[in-house]
């Protein structure tokens, strides 16, 4: 008799279980059904959008790899066109490389189409077609998708050009943003400067820039020494290290205190 109420104990516990199971498979079968209605719900009324924005950006990236391809293919066809006139031009045939330039440097746009007419204003500036050579550099100098070194070129060699028929104000005016130290083209910039300023007789300002180039360690070292001559005959001292100098002159410093003695009891 002792042992009947632990059974029913055991059937009892046995029932509760199930039970609790049943209400916990309920319960899923009721939460996932909320879950499939409310996707159900999300679909019909974000499907449609969210499906045309995937199709929106399937066909964008589609396109930029069809836009993609197409500018590599141009990118080539313009190589091809230089590497072609280049040959042309070295092998005595300026004007068919003249002729053969002429599609892509009439282009709009930088790279290829700025190298091309770049080459095309040279072969010109050769033949002696000055006016031709000196439209085509200012229109690659006025061409914002260029790149600023090449629109600086173009500048300094459009003034190269016309430099005898321009006035002193309109060289200092144009070349003076690039006879800044540090800028790529400051030695001849500031040659140029420094010229007009002399033409204009501002002797000080002149001296200055000479005096400016001369010391710039990035400059060719034939611009600097004229430069360094000519800020000495305008009154500046421009040499910084004596030695350096003498040196690059092949002279030493107890030969040159001799002549400079000799030179003053003459």
């Amino acid at each position: 008799m002792a042992l009947t109420p632990k059974n029913e104990l055991s059937r009892e516990e046995k029932r509760a279980k199930q039970e609790n199971a049943q209400q916990e498979a309920l319960l899923r079968e009721v939460d996932e059904a909320v879950r499939q209605s409310d996707a159900e719900q999300f679909l019909d009324r974000w499907g449609k959008p969210l499906f045309g924005l995937l199709v929106a950006g399937l066909v964008a990236f589609g396109g930029y790899l069809y836009w993609d391809s197409r500018q590599e293919a141009a990118m080539e066809r313009d190589s091809e066109a230089l590497v072609g006139a280049l040959d042309q031009i070295q092998s005595g045939n300026i004007d068919s490389g003249y002729d053969r330039l002429e599609e892509l440097a009439g282009r709009e746009g930088g790279g290829a189409a700025v190298a091309a007419a770049m080459m095309r204003a040279g072969i010109a500036e050769q033949r002696g077609d000055s006016e031709e050579a000196s439209t085509i550099f200012k229109r690659v100098a006025d061409n914002d998708s260029a790149a600023p070194a090449m629109r600086d070129l173009a500048r300094l060699r459009d003034v190269a050009l016309n430099y005898d028929s321009m006035k002193s104000a309109d060289i200092i005016a144009t070349l003076k943003p690039l006879a800044v130290p540090g800028k790529p083209y400051f030695a001849s910039a500031g040659e140029f400067v420094a010229h007009a300023y002399l033409d204009q007789g501002k002797r000080a300002e002149a001296g200055a820039m000479f005096a400016q180039i001369a010391k710039d360690e990035n400059s060719p070292e034939s611009v600097r020494s004229r430069a360094r001559q000519m800020a000495g005959v305008l009154g500046v001292d421009a040499i910084e290290d004596v030695d350096a100098v003498l040196e690059e002159q092949g002279v030493q410093r107890d030969e040159a205190a001799s002549e400079n003695a000799a030179a003053a009891t003459e």
